[in-house]
């Protein structure tokens, strides 16, 4: 059933990956606004997202950024098929802007580690090729469920030299070793952890379980973190990147103070673009101790 279902999402991908970038993503579009209208788990689960992160909303507010958030969703998928299925530079063409590219040039300069933290913010897949495209990283990322699209992933995530490493034992040693012997890795911040690989700190209105991978990481590294994220421009016409300094609390000692200060950041952004973010998620599905399961 697993190879049925994988064969039929990377058909999907290439059919996207075949229109012209402006039509796959209204067809994606069109996909997400079906999930807002029909009875659907993703469509719940931004809902009880929503409802717990943004309690500040009125009914009526929460439910315009549920349809917004699934439009947007529609939009990933589609833009995402294509960053998959073309050239690394035909995707890296969508990008109009950058900001804070020195920011990134100069940490890459100082011939120390870089640890890029991304989240699930606008889209990461072209995010991935355009950094690649200015460096080698080593891109950690949870593999699929299914093995066609986890094949299909690791070849065509890899077309600009970089490495990828699965979140794995192996995986978590090779981006250790990249970043002490001074090189690059991209790490997305948000994705749910084991309740011993992380700690529960503030994510909006509630706590939410954070790795403390990355933190860890800078521990004992003279390694350097930038936020690196690729948001939609406002007439879908493409993407800007944008490039931040981390703060100095993510280099905390105190593991608490540092997650929370990595959370903190991803919040920050999440707020500003909201319906970007994939709120389909389920971010929260571990709870602390007596609190009730949300999903």
């Amino acid at each position: 059933m697993e190879r049925f279902k994988g064969a039929i999402i990377v058909g999907f991908l290439k059919l996207f990956s075949s229109l012209p970038f402006g039509v796959a993503q209204r067809c994606g579009a069109a996909l997400g606004w079906l999930m807002w209208k029909l009875p659907n788990r993703s469509r719940e689960v931004v809902r009880t997202n929503l409802a717990h992160c943004m309690p500040e909303l009125s009914e009526q507010e929460r439910e315009e950024l549920v349809g917004k958030t699934l439009l947007d969703t529609g939009r990933a998928f589609a833009e995402s098929a294509c960053a998959w299925m073309w050239t690394p530079q035909k995707t890296v063409g969508l990008i109009k802007e950058v900001e804070g590219m020195d920011i990134l040039q100069a940490a890459l300069a100082e011939g120390k580690g870089v640890v890029g933290i991304t989240s699930h913010l606008g889209n990461w897949e072209v995010l991935n090729h355009w950094y690649c495209s200015q460096c080698s990283p080593v891109i950690f990322y949870r593999p699929p469920k299914q093995k066609a699209v986890d094949d299909l992933l690791k070849k065509q995530r890899v077309q600009l030299g970089n490495k990828v490493a699965p979140s794995t034992r192996e995986g978590i040693i090779s981006v250790m070793r990249e970043v002490r012997k001074g090189g690059a890795v991209g790490i997305p911040a948000d994705p749910e952890p084991a309740l011993k690989s992380g700690l529960f700190v503030p994510f909006f209105a509630v706590q939410a379980l954070t790795s403390k991978f990355v933190p860890n990481l800078l521990k004992g590294n003279d390694a350097q973190a930038i936020y690196l994220h690729c948001l939609r421009l406002a007439d879908n016409s493409g993407f800007k990147v944008i490039v931040e300094a981390a703060p100095e609390s993510l280099y905390s000692e105190d593991a608490d103070a540092a997650v929370a200060s990595m959370s903190k950041t991803i919040e920050s952004y999440v707020r500003r673009w909201p319906s970007q973010y994939m709120w389909s998620m389920k971010r929260f599905k571990k709870r602390p101790p007596g609190e009730k399961k949300w999903y």
